[in-house]
C-alpha cells in the first residue's frame, strides 16, 4: 500500500504543467454529490476560463435515456486538498444543451435573486451551521454507539472530549483543515448534543458564495468519510426518540441590519419571514417534520415564533444583537439536508424583496 500512497501523493508540478480539475455537481435527489475529473493544460483561477463539460443525466435521475446529455457550467473554484498543488475542485451547476437550467439546478434561480439590485445593495451575509451524523458503515448506526444498542442519555457529549464521549474527531479535524486549505470560509467545528453527531460552520459568506462554499465543504466531507470507511448522514432526525435532530441553522444579516438602528430592520424582516412560514418550511429540507417537534431545541413545525436567546424558537436573536441594537439573526428551521442555494436566496427574497 505504500506504493499506492506514494502515487496518490505525487507532486505533478515536478513533471508537467497540467493540472487535474474535479468537476462537482448535485445529482437528481438534491443531496447526492457527483463528480468527475479532467486534465487541463495549466493552472486556472477564474471559473469563466474553464471549459463546460457534460455527463449522462439518465444515470443521475436528471434526464431521459434518449436525451441524456446534461451540461456542466463551472461556477466556483477551490483548491483540491486531496491532490494539492495547482489541482482544483470546481463547483458546477447543470443545464440542458440549449442552455436552460434543468429542474434540479437550484443555483440558477438563486443567482437571479442575488443579482437583483436591491439584494446586491444590502450585501447579505450568511453563516450556516451544518450538522451531520457519522454512521458505522455496515450497520448504519451512529459512530461510537453499541451495535443495536444505545449510549447513555444526552448531556455529556456536546463539545466534549474523551474516548467515551467524542466519536470521529479525526474525521472532523481532517475536514476542518481540508476546508481551510481549499479556501472555504469555514469558521469553526464542534461536537453536537447527540453522540456521533458534529457540526461545522461556513461563513460569513456573501450571497451565492454561501451555497458554493457549503456544497464544496459537503463534498470534501463525503470524500474524507469515504477514506475513513464511515457513512455520512444529513438526515434531519437519524435516530428516533429522545435524541436531538440535525439542522442547518442559517445566520443572516444585511447591510441595514449591521448598521445603527439595525434591530428595527431585523424585527421587520422577522415579521416578513412569519408571513411566509409555510413556504419556507416546504423548502427547508425533506423529513424536517421529524425534527421540528417543539422538543430538542426546536420550535414546532406549524408554529412561527421568535425570541432573544431562545433556542426553542423559529428565529433566534442573540443577546449581543439586542444589546448593540444591530447585528444578525438565526433562522433555526432549515434541516441538515437543506439546499443552501434555496435557503439563502429565499431568506433574501423574503426579507429584502417582499414588500410589506
Amino acid at each position: 500500500m505504500s506504493l499506492v500512497s506514494d502515487l496518490i501523493n505525487l507532486d505533478l508540478s515536478e513533471s508537467t504543467k497540467k493540472i487535474i480539475a474535479q468537476y462537482i455537481w448535485i445529482g437528481g435527489s438534491g443531496m447526492d454529490i457527483r463528480s468527475k475529473a479532467r486534465t487541463l493544460p495549466g493552472p486556472v483561477s477564474d471559473p469563466s476560463k474553464l471549459p463546460k463539460w457534460n455527463y449522462d443525466g439518465s444515470s443521475t435521475g436528471q434526464a431521459p435515456g434518449e436525451d441524456s446529455e446534461v451540461i456542466l457550467y463551472p461556477q466556483a473554484i477551490f483548491k483540491d486538498p486531496f491532490r494539492r498543488g495547482n489541482n482544483i475542485l470546481v463547483i458546477c451547476d447543470t443545464y440542458t444543451p440549449g442552455g436552460e437550467p434543468i429542474p434540479t439546478n437550484k443555483r440558477a434561480a438563486a443567482a437571479k435573486i442575488f443579482s437583483h439590485p436591491d439584494v446586491v445593495a444590502e450585501v447579505p451575509w450568511y453563516g450556516i451551521e451544518q450538522e451531520y451524523t457519522l454512521l458505522q458503515k455496515d450497520v448504519k448506526w451512529p459512530l461510537g454507539w453499541p451495535v443495536g444498542g444505545y449510549p447513555g442519555p444526552q448531556g455529556p457529549y456536546y463539545c466534549a472530549a474523551g474516548a467515551d464521549k467524542a466519536f470521529g474527531r479525526d474525521i472532523v479535524d481532517s475536514h476542518y483543515k481540508a476546508c481551510l486549505y481549499a479556501g472555504i470560509n469555514i469558521s469553526g467545528i464542534n461536537g453536537e448534543v447527540m453522540p456521533g453527531q458534529w457540526e461545522f460552520q461556513v461563513g460569513p459568506s456573501v450571497g451565492i458564495s454561501a451555497g458554493d462554499e457549503l456544497w464544496a465543504a459537503r463534498y470534501i466531507l463525503e470524500r474524507i468519510t469515504e477514506i475513513a470507511g464511515v457513512v455520512l448522514s444529513f438526515d434531519p432526525k437519524p435516530i428516533q426518540g429522545d435524541w436531538n435532530g440535525a439542522g442547518a441553522h442559517t445566520n443572516y444579516s444585511t447591510k441595514s441590519m449591521r448598521e445603527d438602528g439595525g434591530y428595527e430592520i431585523i424585527k421587520k424582516a422577522i415579521d416578513k419571514l412569519g408571513l411566509r412560514h409555510k413556504e419556507h418550511i416546504a423548502a427547508y429540507g425533506e423529513g424536517n417534520e421529524r425534527r421540528l417537534t417543539g422538543k430538542h431545541e426546536t420550535a414546532d413545525i406549524n408554529t412561527f415564533k421568535w425570541g432573544v436567546a431562545n433556542r426553542g424558537a423559529s428565529i433566534r436573536v442573540g443577546r449581543d444583537t439586542e444589546q448593540a441594537g444591530k447585528g444578525y439573526f438565526e433562522d433555526r428551521r432549515p434541516a441538515s439536508n437543506m439546499d443552501p442555494y434555496i435557503v439563502t436566496s429565499m431568506i433574501a427574497e423574503t426579507t429584502i424583496l417582499l414588500k410589506p
